[in-house]
């Protein structure tokens, strides 16, 4: 079987991958990390909106599979429209609509084999984007690159070091049900998608504390970019799927 924990990039340059789960804040140490201290920021999440921008080969694969569904404003389809037959359009979908993604969302996080298919679609694409910029910024001292499904995607060899913005998983559901609002229901779809953050502690370098003090956060940020990587819990050879 594949091994869970891949080995690190073990060049010159120092690469932070910085993950953990939906709305347990990588966001905000991205943002200390890009402005308090300037170091360059990866994000896949942007790669992946790049990916689905109008009139891109991977927006147009998903205006054919899911046509009207998609759309800025469009409601749902009657249920002969719904997912379970034919995912393809009577009518050419217009190729030049931004994708709706909160639309997109409520398709893919809601049925697991939808939510293969987009990620076979877009992985690749933030893969090549990943390999461009750090190709483009290898003369960078360090450089973060943020992945919320690091290890999902199995990433974590790109980097040098992996850093899990950790939080309670109670938190991480108030706070992704008041961001995106979302039902109960909704948010734990999502979450439930993802890797558990306890999956993922065992299998890093280092684990920076997001649990609702900012000076606490900027400082754990602080500390991690200035001491050694902590040692896991298990080596690589140990863990598997």
């Amino acid at each position: 079987m594949e091994e869970l924990n891949r080995p690190r990039w073990s060049g010159r340059q120092r690469r932070i991958g910085l993950t953990g789960g939906i709305a347990s804040g990588k966001s905000s140490v991205a943002r200390l990390l890009a402005e308090r201290h300037g170091l360059p920021v990866l994000d896949a999440d942007g790669f992946a909106r790049e990916a689905l921008a109008p009139r891109s080969p991977a927006a147009l694969a998903v205006l054919e599979r899911y046509g009207e569904r998609v759309r800025p404003g469009a409601e749902d389809p009657p249920p002969a429209e719904k997912l379970g037959g034919s995912h393809r359009q009577d009518h050419p979908p217009d190729t030049g609509v931004a994708i709706d993604r909160a639309a997109l969302g409520r398709i893919v996080f809601a049925d697991a084999l939808e939510r293969r298919w987009l990620e076979e679609l877009v992985h690749p694409l933030v893969r090549q984007r990943f390999s461009a910029e750090l190709e483009r910024l290898a003369a960078a001292p360090t450089v973060v690159l943020m992945v919320p499904l690091l290890f999902e995607a199995g990433l974590e060899s790109l980097c040098s070091e992996v850093w899990l913005v950790d939080c309670d998983e109670h938190q991480q559901l108030e706070r992704l049900i008041g961001r995106d609002r979302l039902s109960e229901v909704e948010a734990r779809a999502r979450i439930d998608a993802q890797w558990p953050l306890a999956r993922k502690r065992p299998l890093v370098e280092r684990r920076i504390e997001n649990r609702g003090n900012p000076e606490a956060l900027d400082d754990a940020v602080r500390a991690a970019l200035q001491g050694p990587p902590e040692a896991r819990t298990h080596p690589p050879s140990d863990r598997r799927r």
